[in-house]
C-alpha cells in the first residue's frame, strides 16, 4: 500500500478557502455593494461580515488545537465539543447547504461562460452547461483529490492576474466625487449586506478538509485566519479603488464593471471562471467529507461511510452531494433556498463561537495551543444572531426550524460518542460556582423554606404514594434522594460507588436521585445517613419516611428519632391509608395549636409546594385552630389571617372553641378530618420517653382519619406568633 497522501497549510486550508472568499460576489457584486452602499456604508458591510469570519475563524482554531482534529471538518469540531445532536444536526444542515452553494456556484459560472461564448442564456442552456460542468468537477474529485487541490494553483494564479489587470486597469467611468455615503434611491444597506455576506462564508472550506492534513492543529489556524486576513485586505482595497475611480451610477448599473475597466479582460473572465469553479470544486471536495464523518458516527445511513482508495475517498458521499447539487441545478430559480442555506451557514458559525465560548468557560480540560479570549466566541455568536434576525428573519426561523428537527431527531435516536460533550461541564460549572455563592451566603431564619429530602419509602405496595408525595412537597426546585437500605448483618462487602445508584424508571420520572446501600441495623443506617449524606451548600433539611407502626416500645426507634431531632431536621411522617389513598386531591387540613408555631409556618410552606401540584391545584386548604383559652374568635382568625396572607396560600380558616368542652386535640381532629384527603399535624415537643405513649395515641388517631403527614419543623423555621392570651389580656 502506497503512503497516503496528506497536504499542508497553503495546499489544504489556505488555497480552498481564499479562492471560496474570492468569488463570484467580488467580481460580479462588489461594484454594486459601493455604488448602492457608498464608500463608508461598503467598508461598514465588509467590516461587519468579516467580524463575523474573524471571530468564527479564531474560535474554530482554538477548538481545533485542543482536541484531535478528524475528518468532517465543523461537524467533528461541534460534535465533540457539544454532543452529536447539535453537531449531528449542524453537519447535516451544513453538508445540504453546501451541496446547493455547488449548484449557485455553477449556475453563476454558467451566466458568465454562456455569455462570453455567445451561447443560449435560457435557464434550460445554463441547466446544461451547470451539469457538465458539475460532472466534470466531480470527475476530478472522483480521479483524485490531490490532482484536484493542484488545479487549484492554477485557478488561483488566475484571480491574481485578474486583480493585477483591474488594479492596473484605465476608466472611462471617473466620478465627480466619491460616493461616501447611500443616497434615498438605493437599495436598503440590510439588502446589501445579504447580497454581499455570502463572500465571507468560504473560509471553512479548509477546516472540511480536517481529515486529509499533515498537522490539523497547525494548518487550520494558520491558513483559515491568512485566508480570512487576505479577503479582508484584497475586498477593503478593491471598494476603495472602485470608489475612487468609477462613477457611482455605473457601479449601480454594470455588474460587468471589473471587466470593463480591467486592463486586459479576458484575465477578469479567466478570474471569474476560476472562482466558480474553485468554490464549486471545494464544496465538491468538503461536503462529502462531513457526510462521511457524520456515517461513521451513525448520524446518517452507514453507506455514505464507506470510502475507496488509499485515502478512503468517500465516493459514496460524494454521489449524494452530486446528486443534490444537481436538482439545485435542475431547479434553476435558487434565491429562496439561497437565502436559507446562508442562514445554516451563519447558524453553524453561530454555534461553532458559542462552542468554544462554552468550552473555554466550562471545560477544565480544554488546553488549546491557539489561545484566544473567550468573549471573542460569545462576541461572534451575538453577531451571527443578530445578523441573521435583520438579513431574514423568516429565513432565520425556517433554517432553526430545520436544525431544531434534526436536533431532536439526533436525541430520540440516542446517537452516543465514547467522549463527554460540552454540557456536562457546562453543568458541572454551573453547578460548582453556584454550590460556593450558596455555601457563601449566611443562612438567616426564612420563611421561603426550599426542600432537600431524605427520603426512606421502603419496599412496600404504597411506596409509589409516598414517592409522589415527597416529590410534591419538595416544589419544583427541591430535591429528594430516596435511599434503599438493604439489610445484611455481615455487612463485610458494600455496594460499589456505580453500584449504589438507582436508575429506576419510577424515580427518573419523578425527578427523585435514588441510592441503595447496605446496613447491618436499619435505625443506625437511617442515623449514619442523616449523619453524612450531603455537602456543603445542598445539605440535606429534611428527613420523610412512612409512619413507624408497632415501634412504640423500641429503644433503637426512640435513639434514631432522638439523634434526628438533635441534628436539627424537618421531620415528615406520613401515615398512608391503603383504602382511600389521597382520595380526590381535593381537600388539605393544617391543624394548629398554641405550641405549635414552627409546625405551623412549615405546613403553610408544605401548603405552597401541594397547590403548585398539577394534581392538587383544586384542593381547597383549611387552617384549623383550636381555641382552649376563650380567646376572641375574629381576633384569632385576623391573626391567622395575616400569617397566611404573607405566605400567599389560599386558605379558609376555621377557629374551634374548645374552652368548655376540653376535648383532646385528637379528638376534635377525628370529627373534623374524618373525610380529609391529606391531613397535616404537627408533632408536639415531648420527652424521648414518652414517645410510646404518643405513638400510641397516635396510632388511634390514625385508625379514624384518612392519610396525614406529621410535621416536626427544624429550628430554622421563623416562630408564628400564635400566643393569643397575652393579646386577650
Amino acid at each position: 500500500m502506497g503512503k497516503i497522501q496528506k497536504f499542508g497549510t497553503f495546499s489544504g486550508v489556505f488555497t480552498p478557502s481564499i479562492l471560496t472568499i474570492v468569488g463570484v460576489i467580488m467580481y460580479m457584486r462588489l461594484g454594486w455593494v459601493v455604488g448602492n452602499a457608498g464608500l463608508i456604508g461598503a467598508i461598514a458591510i465588509i467590516l461587519i461580515a468579516h467580524l463575523i469570519a474573524v471571530t468564527t475563524g479564531l474560535s474554530v482554531s482554538s477548538v481545533a488545537t485542543d482536541k484531535k482534529i478528524g475528518a468532517g471538518g465543523i461537524y467533528y469540531v461541534l460534535s465533540r465539543s457539544m454532543g452529536i445532536p447539535i453537531g449531528g444536526s449542524i453537519g447535516i444542515a451544513l453538508s445540504v447547504g453546501t451541496a446547493f452553494s455547488i449548484a449557485l456556484y455553477l449556475i453563476g459560472f454558467a451566466e458568465s461562460f454562456n455569455a462570453f461564448f455567445g451561447f443560449g442564456m435560457t435557464i434550460n442552456d445554463f441547466r446544461l452547461t451547470g451539469t457538465l460542468a458539475l460532472i466534470a468537477l466531480t470527475l476530478l474529485a472522483l480521479i483524485s483529490t490531490s490532482a484536484a487541490l493542484k488545479s487549484q494553483y492554477f485557478i488561483l494564479a488566475a484571480i491574481i492576474i485578474s486583480l493585477v489587470s483591474i488594479f492596473f486597469g484605465t476608466s472611462g467611468f471617473t466620478p465627480n466625487s466619491i460616493p461616501l455615503f447611500s443616497s434615498n434611491d438605493t437599495v436598503p444597506l440590510e439588502v446589501v449586506f445579504a447580497v454581499f455576506f455570502p463572500a465571507v462564508t468560504g473560509f471553512t472550506a479548509g477546516i472540511a478538509m480536517s481529515g486529509d492534513l499533515k498537522d490539523p492543529k497547525q494548518s487550520i489556524p494558520r491558513g483559515t485566519l491568512l485566508a480570512i486576513g487576505g479577503g479582508l485586505v484584497i475586498y477593503l482595497a478593491l471598494a476603495v479603488f472602485l470608489a475612487v475611480t468609477v462613477d457611482v451610477e455605473a457601479l449601480k448599473t454594470d455588474y460587468n464593471i471589473l471587466m470593463n475597466i480591467a486592463l486586459f479582460a479576458p484575465a477578469v473572465v479567466a478570474g471569474i471562471w476560476g472562482a466558480t469553479l474553485s468554490s464549486a470544486l471545494g464544496g465538491i471536495l468538503g461536503g462529502p467529507r462531513i457526510i462521511q464523518a457524520m456515517s461513521i458516527d451513525k448520524v446518517t445511513p452507514k453507506l455514505f461511510g464507506f470510502g475507496k482508495g488509499k485515502n478512503n475517498e468517500p465516493v459514496n458521499a460524494l454521489l449524494l452531494v452530486f446528486i443534490i447539487a444537481e436538482a439545485g441545478i435542475l431547479i434553476g430559480e435558487l434565491d429562496i433556498i439561497a437565502r436559507v442555506v446562508s442562514m445554516f451557514y451563519l447558524t453553524a458559525y453561530g454555534f461553532i463561537n458559542i462552542s468554544f465560548f462554552l468550552e473555554s468557560w466550562a471545560n477544565p480540560d480544554f488546553q488549546p495551543t491557539f489561545k484566544i479570549k473567550r468573549w471573542i466566541g460569545l462576541l461572534g455568536f451575538i453577531a451571527c444572531f443578530t445578523v441573521m434576525f435583520k438579513l431574514d428573519m423568516v429565513a432565520m426561523l425556517a433554517a432553526l426550524a430545520v436544525i431544531g428537527g434534526l436536533y431532536f431527531g439526533l436525541q430520540q435516536k440516542e446517537v452516543k460518542l465514547q467522549s463527554n460533550d460540552v454540557w456536562r461541564s457546562v453543568w458541572e460549572n454551573v453547578v460548582n460556582k453556584g454550590l460556593k455563592r450558596i455555601d457563601a451566603r449566611v443562612v438567616n431564619k426564612d420563611s421561603h423554606w426550599n426542600p432537600n429530602v431524605i427520603l426512606f419509602s421502603g419496599q412496600s405496595t404504597h411506596q409509589s404514594y409516598l414517592l409522589e408525595l415527597a416529590k410534591t412537597i419538595s416544589g419544583r426546585t427541591g430535591i429528594v434522594t430516596n435511599f434503599k437500605l438493604i439489610l445484611d448483618k455481615k455487612n463485610t462487602k458494600p455496594f460499589k460507588k456505580t453500584e449504589q445508584v438507582i436508575r429506576d424508571d419510577n424515580f427518573k420520572d419523578l425527578g427523585i436521585f435514588a441510592r441503595q446501600i447496605k446496613v447491618d441495623n436499619i435505625y443506625k443506617g437511617i442515623t449514619n445517613i442523616a449523619t453524612t449524606f450531603g455537602f456543603s451548600g445542598v445539605e440535606p433539611n429534611t428527613i420523610m419516611m412512612g409512619w413507624p407502626k408497632g415501634l412504640e416500645s423500641s429503644e433503637e426507634y426512640a435513639e434514631m428519632t432522638q439523634t434526628l431531632l438533635y441534628l436539627d431536621y424537618n421531620l415528615l411522617y406520613l401515615d398512608f391509608d391503603r383504602k382511600t389513598k389521597f382520595g380526590s386531591y381535593n381537600s388539605v387540613d393544617l391543624w394548629w395549636r398554641e405550641t405549635d408555631s414552627k409546625n405551623a409556618e412549615m405546613m403553610l410552606n408544605i401548603a405552597r409546594f401541594i397547590i403548585a401540584s398539577p394534581k392538587w391545584n383544586n384542593t381547597n386548604i383549611r387552617v384549623l385552630f383550636v381555641n382552649n383559652n376563650n380567646v376572641d374568635s375574629a381576633l384569632i382568625h385576623s391573626k391567622i389571617s395575616e400569617l397566611v396572607e404573607d405566605l400567599r396560600v389560599n386558605v379558609e380558616i376555621i377557629i374551634i372553641n374548645n374552652a368548655v368542652e376540653q376535648e383532646s386535640f385528637y379528638t376534635i381532629i377525628k370529627k373534623h378530618s374524618k373525610s380529609t384527603d391529606l391531613t397535616l399535624v404537627g408533632i408536639p415537643n415531648y420527652k424521648i420517653e414518652k414517645q410510646a405513649e404518643f405513638v400510641l395515641k397516635t396510632n388511634q388517631l390514625f385508625e379514624a382519619i384518612g392519610s396525614t403527614l406529621l410535621v416536626k419543623a427544624a429550628n430554622n423555621f421563623n416562630v408564628l406568633d400564635l400566643d393569643f392570651i397575652k393579646e386577650k389580656a
